[in-house]
């Protein structure tokens, strides 16, 4: 039962008291690299993203799409290519364009990971970025990986990545070049030459904006048509270069914010955050006269921890950070529709309000109890320190979490309370992962010894319960979202360090 993808009527019936959206398009984009959505799940978003108005759906696909000249690239979870061109047509007769993005420059591991790619790689440790000069491979490669995508997408856009491209200029021949030519050379040469591949089929290049604003002055010498998106997650708009030139290259330009992104994780989600780089974003690409705006949700940050077999030989890869599913963000994506409906900035307070009392028949004072509870302390813990200029401890963290805990499950939702039912499972992950923190400052402790080790022993017990009931709710809401096998492995990555520590303080000799 997908509750979560109900329409919400009543703010959409806003939209007639609103002046007319100034972006064409109007779009969103689905990361699959880790959680990857069941196919049902995806028909159902895709028509929930209709009834809000969103006409462009970017699909990060990367190891979900069964490619046929190159296998080794999809996982367990790809979809076939039946149910890709089924999904895309049905998209279509929504109104929906949906745009394939295949990252083609950096964040290329599940390429690159494979032997039959390694002469590809800027490094053999770290395999995340194809090497720029290697370009009759790398021409071949994405002529194949494009040309398939362009196959089944009736899109005029091709999406090919380009961004955090950090290890650019690298590997031996790389860096005489960049050292004569500059790094920009490196660059620019390269998106050209994907550029050029995609021009040849007949689409258009899209890609991000970010590693293009270090080298403005060659950002001419792209083809004509090419699209940049401008990703801004809160930041200045010159943080990654100097923005006017971008806004004076005469490229068309898409703004993206994100309901996503770092250093939101399992045990974190930065709920204001998000509402305010919506509310100051998009207003802001739509004064700088964007074309469109693409909200992007990251499943991870795209960083990998490998485990080797050997020094050379690669077991396996692991995303380093996982965010809740996006089953849990309804909220976020209605006030993300509402806001480019409008010229105006969106008031948070008024539509988170709105939003409660509409989709969970809350009134003024609980609709304040649960926005005061997700805005409660969010920060992060590094190395058992909060990061905060409040100078908190871990145990305060802790209490406010509790409180913000049992807020959420004092207040009674009338309606939705499926959809409701996420906040709390994501309040009570972060309180067990604060609680576990909290276990680790004792033993790391100078003072601590094996004879307290029964009482942290008991604490990690308990933990480990509630973990399992937290489990079990997140299973159940999420069952027809995405695979049960993912469910399973979500699960035992998010619990896995009370566990190892449970079994290492009670080892037997």
């Amino acid at each position: 039962m997908l509750l979560l993808f109900l329409s919400i009527q009543s703010l959409e019936a806003q939209n007639d008291k609103m002046q007319q959206s100034p972006f064409i398009i109007k779009g969103f984009h689905l990361d699959l690299r880790v959680q990857v959505m069941t196919m049902g799940a995806l028909k159902a978003f895709a028509l929930r993203l209709n009834g809000l108005g969103i006409n462009t759906l970017i699909m990060e696909w990367e190891a979900t799409y069964p490619f046929e000249k190159h296998p080794l690239i999809s996982n367990r979870y790809a979809y076939t290519k039946d149910e890709v061109i089924a999904f895309i047509k049905y998209c279509n007769d929504l109104g929906i364009d949906v745009i394939p993005l295949q990252q083609s420059f950096g964040h290329v591991e599940y390429i690159l990971r494979n032997d039959r790619y390694k002469d590809l790689r800027e490094d053999q440790k770290d395999f995340s970025q194809v090497c720029p000069l290697q370009t009759k491979q790398d021409s071949a490669l994405f002529t194949d990986l494009y040309t398939e995508l362009a196959s089944t997408h009736t899109s005029k856009y091709i999406h090919i990545g380009g961004d955090e491209t950090y290890l650019l200029g690298h590997d031996e021949r790389c860096r005489l070049k960049a050292a004569k030519e500059g790094k920009s050379k490196l660059y620019i040469d390269y998106i050209r030459m994907l550029c050029n591949i995609v021009n040849r089929l007949g689409k258009t290049p899209v890609l991000w904006a970010d590693i293009a604003l270090k080298y403005p002055d060659a950002i001419k010498s792209l083809p004509k048509g090419t699209v940049f998106i401008d990703w801004n997650y809160g930041w200045d708009m010159n943080h990654f270069g100097d923005h006017k030139k971008l806004l004076e290259s005469g490229y068309e330009i898409w703004g993206a914010p994100a309901l996503r992104s770092s250093p939101d994780n399992y045990f974190l989600t930065r709920w204001e955050k998000h509402f305010k780089n919506i509310r100051d974003f998009v207003p802001a690409a739509a004064k700088l006269g964007y074309k469109g705006i693409v909200m992007t949700s990251w499943s991870t940050s795209g960083a990998y921890s490998a485990v080797f077999e050997s020094e050379e030989d690669l077991t396996e890869e692991y995303a380093i950070r996982h965010v809740y599913p996006l089953s849990g963000f309804n909220m976020l994506i209605a006030a993300y529709t509402e806001s480019i409906r409008s010229t105006q900035p969106l008031d948070i307070d008024s539509f988170v309000a709105g939003y409660c009392r509409e989709r969970y028949g809350l009134g003024p004072e609980e609709s304040a109890r649960f926005w005061k509870a997700l805005k409660t302390a969010p920060y992060e813990v590094v190395h058992g320190k909060v990061e905060s200029r409040a100078m908190a401890s871990v145990k305060q963290l802790l209490d406010s979490n509790r409180w913000a805990l049992e807020t959420l499950y004092d207040l009674h939702p009338s309606k939705n309370t499926g959809e409701f039912e996420h906040y709390r499972i994501m309040a009570g992950i972060r309180t067990n992962y604060l609680q576990f923190h909290c276990i680790l400052e004792k033993v790391n402790a100078p003072e601590f010894t094996t004879a307290q080790t029964p009482g942290i022993l008991q604490e990690l017990k308990n933990l480990m319960i509630n973990e399992e009931v937290v489990d079990m709710h997140f299973a159940e809401l999420n069952k027809n979202f995405i695979y049960p096998a993912e469910i399973r492995e979500e699960t035992e990555l998010r619990n896995i360090r009370p566990r190892l520590l449970y079994d290492r303080l009670s080892r037997t000799k």
